[in-house]
Formats: C-alpha cells, structure tokens, sequence
C-alpha cells in the first residue's frame, strides 16, 4: 500500500501537472471504486483544480467550486500520466481522468478491487481526512498522548489510521528498527527514553524517504511505486543479513502482511511467535535467534 512518503510525491508530482488545469472528463470502469453518489461525478467537469493534497494516506483533489475528488489507493492501486489519451482496454484499468493538457490514470493489479474514489464537498472532507496524528507535524508530548491513549502493540499503535496517519506495513518495519524497538512491545509499557527514540525514528524515517523518492523521480512522474525498495533495512528483507549486526532478519506473518524484525538489534536474541507457524509446532518452536541458527545447521 502506498504510504505517507509515496502519497507525498504523488500529490507532489500531480500538483506539478494538474494545478490549474480543467477536469475535462473523468471515465469509471469499475462499479466498485465510486463510494459516493452525490454529487454526481460529472458535476465535476470544466471545473479547474485549484490544489493536491495528502489526506493520511488518500490524495485529495480540489476543484474549483469546493467540489473535491478522493482517492485511496489501498494495496494495489496506482496513478499513472500520460500526455496522449491511454488505451482504453486493460483488466487492470478502474478509471481515467481528462485534463487539459493530460490524462490521470488509476489502475489496480490482481482481481481485489479495494481503490476507492469520492466526489465530496468541501464540507464532508473531514470524515475523510480523519483525526490521526500527522507524524512529521506532531509535538513530540502529542506523540506521547496519542500512543499512550490505548495500550497496544507498536505495530498495531503505528499502522492504525485512527491512530497516526500515514504509515503502513513497510514504514512501521522500517521506523521500529531504527527505533531498536520490538514490533510487540506495548505502548503503556515503553518508557519516556523509548518513545523519545520512537518519535525520533518516525520523523526521521519519513523524511528521509521522502527526499529518497524525490531524488529517484525527479521531474517524472513516479511509475514504480511499491513497498519493497532494495535499500530498505528490514522490511521484505526475510533472511538477508541485518546492516547494522548482520544478523538474519525474521518475520512474523499474520493474513496477508508480514512484520519484518531483526532479533538481535530490536528483540534481544528473543525469536517473536509466529501465530500460525508457532501454534502447529507448539514446544518445538525455537524461543532465540541462536536456537533458530542451530536447528538449522546440518
């Protein structure tokens, strides 16, 4: 799922090309991505875009008039350019947006159709916007407040939209790393000194992914959006040696994500339960990171 650093240089890139531009025309070619129906999407057309903007992890488009069109991407969407009408076939395809000197492409890969499109006023923005802290903008005592509302896991407490806004499977990994910080450590138990950390290590990982993604773009339009990038620590990096200890780095899978952790710097050795893996094999799961490496030697 895009997350806050790519739904940053989305709205960054459509500003650039958008802003000021008429909506022409916009095509729907699934029943399932329009979650509004008043107004009408065509109420939306002539209208000229007068701002992009990151709604947590959707990509706000206003257009004259107070009308604004909402898209979330969810696991498998993604936005392409181009300056010539697209072809309009493709499985893949959901919907097409005509500007003026452009088209606006939302397409979603596999047969799970999760994106989502809104056409609001102004003043139904908020129920989309949500109240989750906006982690780059956040004292570090709103932090606090905010983690410690609700007692739970860290990556449940990062990755929850009510709770901090903008961040997902592959960011979460990422900043509890950085943070040293087991992904299943409670939040009412971390002491002052680790949330600290943990503040630090989120504004820290965000914003330096963000001008990581701005430097690889550049001018063009981000075509290569994923939440495996080869420079990542820990995340979708199962196996491969930690950069900091060299130690393996281990996962947890729970339904269709993973959590990716290295046991030695965020864990202390200490292996984390793999819910389905660690129920079947009961006492013979291994309880450390060297117990793990033993059983696996011949």
């Amino acid at each position: 799922m895009p997350e806050l650093p790519d739904v940053t240089i989305y709205v960054e890139a459509l500003r650039k090309r958008i802003v000021g531009e008429r909506l022409r025309s916009a095509t729907v070619r699934s029943p399932f991505l329009l979650r509004s129906t008043t107004p009408p999407l065509a109420s939306g057309f002539g209208r000229r875009v007068v701002e992009v903007t990151r709604l947590a992890k959707r990509i706000g488009i206003a257009l004259e008039g107070d009308l604004w069109l909402v898209l979330h991407l969810m696991i498998a969407g993604r936005l392409h350019w181009s300056l010539a009408a697209p072809k309009r076939g493709g499985r893949n395809l959901l919907a097409l947006f005509e500007f003026d000197h452009g088209w606006l492409t939302l397409t979603e890969a596999g047969t799970r159709r999760r994106a989502a499109l809104w056409i609001v006023p102004a003043g139904e923005l908020a129920g989309l916007r949500g109240d989750a802290l906006e982690p780059l903008t956040a004292s570090l005592a709103q932090f606090v407040d905010r983690l410690r509302a609700a007692n739970h896991t860290l990556k449940r407490a990062l990755t929850d939209p009510h709770i901090i806004s903008g961040i997902g499977n592959a960011y979460s990994d990422e900043i509890l790393f950085r943070a040293r910080l087991s992904p299943v450590a409670m939040t009412r138990k971390l002491s002052e000194g680790e949330i600290e950390r943990l503040y630090q290590a989120t504004r820290d990982t965000l914003s330096e992914w963000i001008a990581r993604l701005r430097a690889e773009t550049g001018d063009a339009f981000p075509e290569h959006v994923t939440a495996f990038r080869p420079a990542m620590a820990v995340h979708g990096r199962y196996r491969a040696p930690c950069p900091v200890c060299g130690s393996p780095i281990q996962r947890i899978r729970h339904a269709d994500n993973e959590t990716n952790y290295c046991a030695t710097c965020q864990t202390a050795g200490r292996l984390l339960a793999d819910r389905a893996l660690s129920r079947l094999l009961h006492q013979d799961w291994p309880r450390t990171l060297d117990e793990l490496e033993a059983r696996r030697r011949p």
